[in-house]
């Protein structure tokens, strides 16, 4: 048991709420802030006031996973409804299925290929140097080859990242499946929902315990951390030092917001690949609750550029000058002493929001069992 243990947990997304339940479950006393006036971080959800649909503040987020654990876990908190993320691709006004299926490829170059048909055409697209793959760019060619990554990677590629596809790493593309089957679900994942209320009630329902002290509205910088034990940090890592090896890079987005009565889109996510086109996607929020019905349209334009220290923070970048700088971070941050760093920005990664659960869960198990030892553990996953 933890009675008595005074635990500060800095970020009330999904990695600092589930460490900060399951602790004050063993009997700890947990303080939690967040500089945002909301529970949830980037998964908060809220309700519009004028059309009744509930809104992904920050951006569509669909929970996918291979855990059970981590699933069972979060339906405690909620009602995970079944959803299935089927994206929209535009392509020089046309509209295809992603990711690219079997549909895809036979009404992308007008054929009616069988899968082993497809598989076949498609290896013969595949360019390949013989040398090592390093960036996306040559990934995708020997992915897909030149007219398929040109018409749905290049564009969009460049726009989310700010970067020709060349620049950047080839481990971004691993990320999407290529199907030679009519399958047009975005995730291989054997669960997958979103909670029929939205997220925010997931955050509220872990954060609403006996030992739990929620204090919105409040910086890190101003918490006095001598009066903790041990200190939760799922803040951005290089702000915890005050950016004294630099900033670590990141992707912010920007978001127009439009309401129309009617169907809007006709679907929740459609991907604008082309490049002259500013903007990434547009997100039809109406449709991912479609246990709802409305006869209005919440649409969002998506634009991508680069964060600034006041901006919220997406995707961190992790290019060669991003890993220089977090290895220097990373060594202070085995220096200090009751800090543990978790998370997205705790630990700069990529993260689901799955894996993010999993973690927190994981590393609040150490604190349970064995205190003393738990407390030396500076990541919830070393960070690469």
């Amino acid at each position: 048991m933890l009675n008595n243990k005074r635990f500060l947990v800095v970020g009330a997304g999904f990695s600092g709420a589930v460490i900060a339940y399951c602790l004050s479950k063993q009997g700890a006393l947990v303080t939690v802030i967040d500089e945002r006036t909301h529970v949830g971080g980037n998964c908060y959800t809220y309700r519009d006031p004028e059309t009744n649909i509930i809104v992904h503040k920050y951006g569509p987020h669909i929970f996918h996973t291979d855990n059970i654990e981590v699933w069972n876990f979060i339906k405690k908190f909620c009602e995970m409804m079944p959803y299935i993320n089927r994206v929209k691709a535009n392509v020089g006004g046309s509209i295809y299925s992603l990711p690219i299926n079997l549909h895809t490829i036979n009404q992308f170059f007008g054929q009616a290929f069988s899968p082993d048909e497809a598989e076949d055409f498609v290896s013969t697209l595949a360019i390949s140097n013989n040398k090592k793959i390093e960036n996306f760019h040559d990934q995708a060619l020997q992915f897909v080859g030149q007219e398929l990554y040109e018409a749905f990677f290049a564009g969009y590629t460049e726009k989310q990242w700010g970067l020709a596809p060349a620049k950047l790493p080839a481990s971004i593309l691993k990320r999407l499946p290529l199907r030679f089957n009519y399958d047009d679900n975005y995730f291989n994942h054997k669960f997958q929902g979103i909670p029929r209320n939205g997220y925010t009630e997931i955050f509220d329902n872990l954060l609403n315990q006996e030992n739990i002290d929620l204090l919105l509205g409040k910086s890190f910088e101003d918490v006095d951390r001598g009066e903790f034990d041990h200190i939760f940090y799922s803040g951005a890592l290089d702000r915890f030092f005050d950016f004294s090896e630099g900033d670590l890079g990141y992707r912010t987005l920007d978001f127009e917001v439009s309401v129309e009565k009617g169907v809007g889109q006709g679907c929740a996510v459609m991907n604008y690949c082309d490049f002259d086109v500013p903007f990434t996607r547009i997100t039809d929020h109406k449709y991912f609750m479609p246990w709802e019905y409305n006869d209005h349209s919440l649409q969002v334009k998506e634009f991508s550029r680069p964060a600034s220290r006041t901006d919220i923070l997406y995707y961190p970048i992790r290019l060669a000058a991003e890993k220089e700088v977090l290895s220097n971070y990373i060594a202070l941050a085995r220096l200090e002493k009751n800090v543990t760093f978790l998370g997205r920005l705790g630990t700069y990664r990529y993260l689901d929001m799955d894996v993010t659960v999993a973690e927190a869960l994981s590393l609040a198990k150490e604190f349970i069992n064995d205190y003393d030892t738990a407390k030396l553990i500076k990541f919830s996953q070393a960070p690469v």
